[in-house]
């Protein structure tokens, strides 16, 4: 099998897959006319679609170049994050699947994570506020708007211009940039957690305390969930993916 042939799908897509054999024996990077591309023993690698696996950022190539030289036998796609990510920017997002994209992120800010507070026990109440009231009042000063906040999970209309806002957030992203906060947003359920990291105003590590703020009291509760600590950590590869590309290294 060539590396034309590679399938790089969505983990949960995959049961018990029968994988590819290695069939390289060393992943570097080389220039690219789009910047930097994964090389497979002097070849460069192809997207699903058979466009290059290329990226106008060294770092991002090197890391994706890492994901392939760790591959042990068999190429496992779900032990390579980042060059999913890629894979699903370079050949999904583009032209109107972007604008489906932002719109998908904007649906999501329009019953984000953060909105919906508990009415008890206080002790909840205190740690999402305390995750996540700094991350709203950072979101309400970049947008210049105010959002709506709820007890429970009963819906709540947030107003038009607050979400127009998000909107126009969104403008300046590239593709990858774009895919990479999709990703991040539907990781954590906060389009407002995303477009934190991306501002640069919280970290990875905080993001993804706050996106766990509500699991993390249960267990502090009821005792430590191994199995949703073991999700949680598969999660957060994805998370680390995400957040290099929009922070870099």
């Amino acid at each position: 099998m060539s590396e034309d042939e590679i399938p790089m799908v969505p983990a949960e897509r995959r049961a018990k897959p029968t994988l590819p054999r290695r069939f390289y024996e060393r992943a570097s990077v080389g220039p690219h006319e789009k910047g930097f591309a994964v090389l497979l023993d002097g070849r460069p690698v192809k997207t699903p679609a058979r466009n290059p696996l290329a990226v106008r950022r060294r770092d991002i190539a090197e890391a994706m170049a890492t994901e392939w030289e760790a591959q042990s036998s068999e190429i496992d796609p779900a032990s390579m994050p980042l060059t999913r990510l890629v894979n699903s920017a370079i050949d999904r997002v583009d032209g109107e699947t972007a604008t489906a994209v932002r719109d998908d992120i904007v649906r999501h800010a329009a019953g984000d994570l953060i909105f919906y507070r508990a009415e008890r026990p206080q002790s909840l109440i205190d740690a999402e506020n305390r995750l996540w009231s700094p991350i709203l009042a950072g979101a309400e000063k970049a947008l210049g708007v105010r959002f709506m906040l709820a007890e429970g999970i009963v819906h709540v209309d947030q107003d038009r211009k607050a979400l127009d806002a998000v909107e126009r957030a969104l403008s300046p992203y590239d593709a990858l940039s774009l895919a990479a906060l999709h990703s991040m947003t539907t990781l954590t359920g906060s389009a407002l957690v995303a477009l934190a990291v991306a501002r640069g105003d919280l970290s990875a590590e905080k993001a993804w305390e706050a996106a766990h703020a509500d699991e993390d009291w249960q267990m502090s509760q009821w005792g430590r969930d191994d199995a949703a600590l073991e999700a949680r950590a598969n999660r957060w590869r994805e998370m680390q993916a995400a957040a290099l590309v929009l922070l870099g290294g």
